[in-house]
């Protein structure tokens, strides 16, 4: 069986839980079919992986006009697979225009929805109403569709009535925990002056309003004064995010020692330190599917204090493996909670709770441990993919 993987992001062009999840998934797949890849971007050296750039006629038009270009490249090229699998809405028209063109079946793996990201329409204007029409079209066309979580799920039927029941299926995000385990080594740490006798809070994420940086920044006032806190940020979404996020981090640091910012991809056993030494892992995320980062988290050891959102609770389990912040009612513009100053405070009241009990912390981090291992192997995930291939196909 050929199946045809359709993706924005694959290493080494990974910058969310989504390209993440495409390369380990094509790795585990590889075991049990023929997988060909198809990305955005430069030029890859990887056997069975093409690249499409972006098309530079439409450059100078908004850039959703350019994936849709690239997507009918794409399309064309899907001759011969069995199955076309598309993730995130960049590729979604690629892979419908693939079914009508070649006959394949096209599966989406849903790992967000656009509808209910507003914020984007402050990135991408009128971009966003393309972006929200192509996943749409895609979607309420597919032959199957992966939701990463069961929340995920009623999203979806939420959001896309016109979808059947019995063409959503709940496969959760896995997690590579040979690649992910504790890591005692101190270079990352050495590297950016983090000391590693004082507690440790950190985030990894984009800077968009979609990873609630911002409410964590606020909460942070109230953090112990003996805790450093530790900034992995992904590319700003939108200048106005970038200012609001930059002023938040330089009040922070006029009032408390220790607050660092680290900008960019970190390799990933940089990261896997900064995890293992975290005594606490946050995640202040207003919309999550799921949230791969998490699972990072748990692997490496690391009691998680997150908001309860999406398909957050269906990974961290309160009071298990870490503690969950309800966000309360949230606005329509941005998602953000109604009352932020009371998420703020319920947050930071979480992320003291576990720094004040560090024996506390280590069995949240032991739990979180056990239960990656346990549950969410990416070869089990890849076995299930394949079910749902194999179903398709037999139609």
């Amino acid at each position: 069986m050929r199946i045809d993987l359709l993706t924005r992001e694959y290493p080494p062009e990974v910058y969310g839980g989504a390209g993440v999840h495409v390369a380990e998934l094509t790795r585990a797949l590889r075991r049990l079919a023929d997988v060909r890849v198809r990305c955005l971007g430069e030029p890859r050296a990887e056997p069975g992986v093409t690249s499409y750039p972006l098309p530079q006629a439409l450059a100078p038009h908004n850039s959703s006009l350019q994936y849709l270009g690239a997507d009918l490249a794409m399309a064309g090229d899907c001759a011969g697979a069995d199955i076309v699998h598309t993730h995130t809405w960049y590729t979604a028209m690629a892979g419908r225009t693939a079914a009508l063109l070649h006959g394949a079946p096209h599966v989406m793996t849903m790992h967000s929805l656009e509808p209910l990201r507003p914020w984007k329409a402050e990135q991408l204007g009128g971009g966003y109403a393309l972006s929200s029409w192509m996943e749409r079209v895609a979607t309420e066309s597919a032959d199957a569709l992966i939701a990463v979580s069961s929340s995920m799920r009623d999203d979806i039927l939420r959001v896309y009535p016109q979808v059947s029941p019995e063409r959503v299926h709940v496969l959760h995000n896995g997690i590579d925990t040979d690649a992910y385990l504790p890591d005692h080594g101190t270079a990352a740490l050495e590297r950016y002056g983090i000391d590693p006798d004082r507690p440790i809070v950190l985030f990894v994420g984009r800077v968009t309003r979609q990873k609630g940086l911002q409410h964590l920044l606020r909460a942070a006032f109230a953090l112990r004064p003996e805790a450093q806190l530790v900034l992995c940020c992904g590319q700003p979404d939108t200048p106005r995010i970038a200012a609001e996020v930059a002023d938040l981090v330089d009040g922070l640091r006029k009032v408390r020692s220790g607050v660092f910012r680290i900008d960019g991809m970190l390799d990933q056993v940089s990261l896997r330190q900064l995890l293992t030494h975290a005594a606490v892992f946050a995640c202040p995320s207003v919309y999550e599917p799921m949230g791969i980062v998490n699972l990072e988290a748990m692997a490496c050891g690391t009691a998680v204090v997150a908001s309860a959102v999406g398909g957050i609770p269906e990974v961290v389990q309160d009071g298990r493996t870490g503690l969950l912040v309800p966000l309360g009612e949230q606005t329509e513009e941005y998602g953000d909670p109604v009352a932020p100053e009371d998420f703020a405070a319920a947050f930071a009241e979480a992320v003291n709770g576990i720094l004040d009990e560090p024996a506390h912390a280590e069995r949240l981090g032991a739990e979180g441990r056990f239960r990656a291992e346990a549950e969410f192997s990416w070869k089990t995930v890849a076995a299930r993919t394949l079910d749902i291939y194999k179903g398709l196909a037999a139609r």
